[in-house]
Order: C-alpha cells, then structure tokens, then sequence
C-alpha cells in the first residue's frame, strides 16, 4: 500500500466518524454536547482532505488555532473523565473524540503552515515561478514602491534552500525595516504584495534597467 493510499484510507475513515455520529444522535444515543462534537468534527475532516489533497480549504490563518482548540479540548475532556462521574452515553462521547482528535491535532497544525504552495493562487503560483526564474540570473533583486509619501524598498535573494526578503518601509515621520524568510517562493510572494505593495513586474523593470 502507498502513503497516499494510506492516506486516504484514513481521511475516508475520520469522514465516516461524523456519519456515525449523526447516526448514533438520532438514534438515541446522543448527549448534550453531542452537536458541537460533531460540528467540530466535522470541521476537522474538511481540514485533513485539505491536508491530503494539498488543497486550500477556507482561510489557513484558522487552522493552527483550531489544532490548538482540538487540544485544548482533549485535554479537559481527559480531566473530566478521570476526576468527575460521567454517563456511559457521554464517557463514549468523550473518548472517542479526545482519541481520534489527536492525530487530527497533529497534522491539522501542519496543514495552518501558511509557507506553503497549496495556499497559494493560480496567479501568486505563476508569479513566482518568474520569482525563481529572475533570482537564477540575478541575486539580490530590489525593487522600490512609491504611493504617495509613503516609499517601500525590497531586496530579496535565495539563501540556500530559504528565499529571503528585506523590507523597509519609510514616511517622512517614519522608517521601519524588516526581514523575513520562506521556504516557497508562492509564500514570498505574497508577503510582498501584502506588506510592500511590491510585484514580480517591479523587480522585472528593475532587472530590466
């Protein structure tokens, strides 16, 4: 068996959890905290297609903090089942999803990595592959944004495995300067044109001149 096949063995596995327990809601067997279990669940099973199919689901600033609330919330269910009585229906509950929770936890906070090519767009994919291209025959690559009184400067380069970008943002009131490192130039790409209003077409007139 492959990884990816295993893979998707095991996402179709967690899918097939929440069914259950719709199933086992209406059958009777549910408990007051039965809905969020399975909202939260559910939840989490989009966010590991997403892992798997490295696809870009809702917004990955979400994701980390949702690992860390699965966690959370593993932990004091733990709490409650060793230090308060609770209910068969509800012990079940509770074990089920602090067990299955913590493999999601883990890959779920991997897949919040916002340095990675999956959570880029088309454009930011195509922009950096003439990202890569202009730093192969030139290093570093500067660039100069201008909007008003406000100025941004950019230079960028390639550092073994690591792409980074220094930025320097100026007012006539005033200076700031910043430096920042990624491991995918899609991720650089968009830091620059979020945080220095910079594009690849600066860097290709600046080149060009």
């Amino acid at each position: 068996m492959t990884l990816t096949r295993a893979y998707y063995l095991l996402a179709g596995f967690y899918t097939l959890i929440p069914i259950m327990g719709v199933v086992a809601l209406f059958s009777g067997g549910g408990t007051p905290l039965a809905i969020a279990h399975l909202a939260l669940g559910a939840l989490a099973v989009v966010g590991l297609w997403g892992y798997i199919l490295k696809r870009g689901f809702m917004n990955p600033r979400m994701w980390r903090p949702f690992a860390i609330l699965l966690a959370i919330g593993a932990v004091l269910q733990l709490v409650v089942i060793f230090t308060m009585p609770v209910a068969n229906i509800e012990l079940t509950w509770m074990l089920t999803s602090t067990v299955f929770s913590v493999l999601l936890v883990i890959l779920l906070y991997h897949y919040g990595n916002r340095d990675q090519p999956l959570w880029a767009t088309p454009e930011e994919q195509a922009a950096a592959r003439q990202l890569s291209a202009l730093l192969e025959t030139s290093m570093p690559l500067t660039a100069v944004h201008r909007e008003g009184e406000r100025e941004n400067s950019v230079n960028v380069s390639k550092e073994g495995d690591e792409y980074k970008a220094r930025i320097t943002r100026r007012t006539h009131e005033q200076h700031e300067a910043f430096e920042q490192r990624f491991k995918h130039p899609e991720t650089l790409v968009f830091f620059l044109e979020k945080f220095a209003s910079v594009t690849v077409q600066d860097f290709k007139q600046q080149h060009a001149s």
